[in-house]
């Protein structure tokens, strides 16, 4: 991509959270995660994400590691990965016990991406847990033993990740706000910032993370991937409609009434209240609806503001065929823009 006198080249990979459709199961959702992988892949997104959420009664991703397994045995190229892991809620000892296996089953395409949230309500969170004592202020001692699981072994180790030890399995720093930004530089490690539901203090995370980048044995450089939502169309009025999926679902969650991804509805944004509006034009800033044309302008511009060095795409739309249409546009757009 040029901009100006400046050449950005800007990857985009895909995000998915595997949505639970209204009307329809879980399987039904991993069907159509199999069938966006190999569109995917045969579109050149440079890497397949899924995302640990719990107790959400439209995301099926919950075993992440799973779901991983199977988009994995299904494609041949593509990265697949993690966007994340929530770690607190693991010992990291099994989550390198995990990604080692997949690791080793699937060699050099494996991604690790860490969170510190729960990915849930704290309720489910002691459900998954136990107890809460495994507090998210550990979560850096947490990465930094799980990196060290995927070392060879030492003289005198007693735990060891079998498999795992040895493996280069990338982790990443997931975050919406300034810590995970800071631990990523800290540690030398990529950063991947949830732009596309939190990008409050995505301006700021970013300036922290170049600021005080620390080179490391993974990465010699800053590395930056911004979630983004993208709803593409023939049309930017279709997409218009097709977006008001997704924006049902921001509105839904965060008032307290989680739901299953539901069907378009014509001229949504005109039947909310004040506070509705309000959950949804934030997230609108790190997205482009609309037309090829406009999909191109909104990529185009976010690029330009953030030098992103990758983009982590996410399509929310209820059709699954008007979804792939959409990943099919992004990569034409993308495809102009290089």
């Amino acid at each position: 991509m040029v901009i100006g006198k400046t050449q950005i080249m800007t990857h985009l990979s895909v995000l998915d959270l595997s949505p639970i459709l209204e009307g329809s199961d879980a399987a039904q959702s991993f069907r159509n995660t199999i069938e966006l992988a190999h569109h995917a892949e045969r579109l050149r997104y440079r890497r397949y994400w899924l995302a640990e959420h719990h107790n959400m009664p439209g995301i099926a991703s919950a075993a992440t590691a799973v779901l991983i397994a199977r988009v994995a045995a299904a494609t041949s190229t593509i990265r697949v990965g993690a966007g994340g892991i929530m770690l607190p809620n693991h010992a990291p000892l099994v989550i390198a016990e995990q990604f080692g296996t997949l690791e080793s089953l699937f060699p050099g395409r494996i991604d690790l991406g860490l969170g510190r949230a729960p990915g849930t309500d704290q309720v489910t969170a002691r459900a998954l847990r136990r107890n809460l004592s495994s507090d998210v202020d550990q979560f850096p001692q947490d990465v930094v033993e799980l990196m060290h699981y995927f070392q060879p072994a030492t003289t005198g180790q007693k735990v060891h990740a079998v498999p795992g030890e040895g493996l280069n399995v990338p982790i990443w720093i997931l975050g919406s706000s300034l810590f995970g930004a800071t631990l990523a530089a800290e540690l030398g490690l990529p950063f991947a910032f949830a732009s596309h539901f939190a990008p409050a203090h995505m301006t700021a995370a970013l300036a922290i993370y170049r600021e005080h980048f620390q080179p490391s044995a993974q990465l010699d450089r800053p590395y930056v991937m911004l979630g983004f939502n993208v709803i593409a169309a023939d049309t930017d009025d279709e997409a218009r409609f097709l977006a008001s999926s997704v924006q049902q679902a921001f509105v839904n969650s965060r008032t307290g009434r989680p739901s299953r991804l539901q069907p378009p509805i014509r001229d949504y944004e005109q039947s909310l209240m004040p506070h509705e509006t309000a959950i949804i034009e934030p997230v609108l800033t790190c997205a482009a609806i609309g037309s090829p044309r406009t999909v191109r302008d909104g990529l185009e511009a976010f690029i330009a503001r953030t030098e992103a060095d990758e983009l982590m795409v996410t399509s929310h739309i209820f059709s699954h065929s008007a979804r792939l249409r959409s990943y099919a546009i992004t990569a034409e757009v993308r495809d102009t823009l290089s």
